[in-house]
């Protein structure tokens, strides 16, 4: 598959990157720096510079002509406030679907977050960011042209992943690690009965590939 994946330097997208190009798929990586290439390359993927705050849909429709699959995994990130947060993790997740659906890209993973919820409310700015989140997800869900999936991951660690996870409809709240997390989208990238599920995902004892199938089609 060719894959195009959103937000290519965060830490989930370079480890799904690594995932991708050593299973052979080809995987490009869209990033706001050229400086940020180098680690794309690194972990296989081409990297492709475009800043989805500024770009166009016909901008970013071009860069998913062909693709078999499109992963939204950008972030404002942390030390950003809440007025990027809207236009990264909303705007910029629905631009990107815009984008496939012009390009007729009609898989579409989304990385969300646990807790995410168009009306939730606080005036802080990680509600803020739940807010962007659950507001792009709801916003991606309403889309018959898109064959979608959201996962939602809990709080991430970088702790090396233990292959062993829990994918449910409702988890609860719990860690996880990016490792997982990529390992995670790269099955649900291979296993297209998962469209139109939203997902949570925490550590827990089921291996990857069983707890993508256990889900698979429900």
């Amino acid at each position: 598959m060719r894959i195009v994946i959103a937000g290519g330097h965060g830490q989930i997208a370079l480890r799904l990157e690594r995932l991708l190009s050593h299973a052979g798929h080809e995987v490009a990586g869209i990033i706001r720096s050229p400086e940020q290439g180098a680690d794309l390359r690194e972990a296989g993927a081409e990297p492709v510079v475009l800043d989805l705050e500024s770009a166009s849909v016909e901008m970013v429709a071009a860069v998913l002509q062909g693709a078999d699959a499109a992963v939204f995994a950008a972030g404002a990130g942390p030390g950003s406030g809440a007025d990027r947060k809207d236009t990264v993790d909303r705007a910029a997740a629905v631009l990107f679907a815009d984008a496939a659906e012009r390009a007729r890209v009609r898989r579409y993973i989304v990385v969300s977050s646990m807790g995410a919820d168009a009306s939730h409310p606080g005036d802080e700015i990680f509600d803020a960011y739940l807010r962007a989140k659950g507001a792009a997800d709801d916003e991606i869900r309403s889309r018959t042209a898109l064959d979608w999936t959201v996962l939602r991951p809990g709080s991430l660690t970088d702790d090396a992943g233990t292959g062993m996870v829990r994918l449910e409809a409702r988890t609860g709240r719990g860690p996880i690690p990016r490792d997982d997390v990529a390992a995670v989208l790269a099955e649900l990238l291979d296993t297209p009965a998962t469209a139109g599920l939203t997902l949570e995902l925490v550590a827990g004892s089921v291996p990857v590939s069983v707890a993508v199938k256990d889900v698979a089609g429900n």
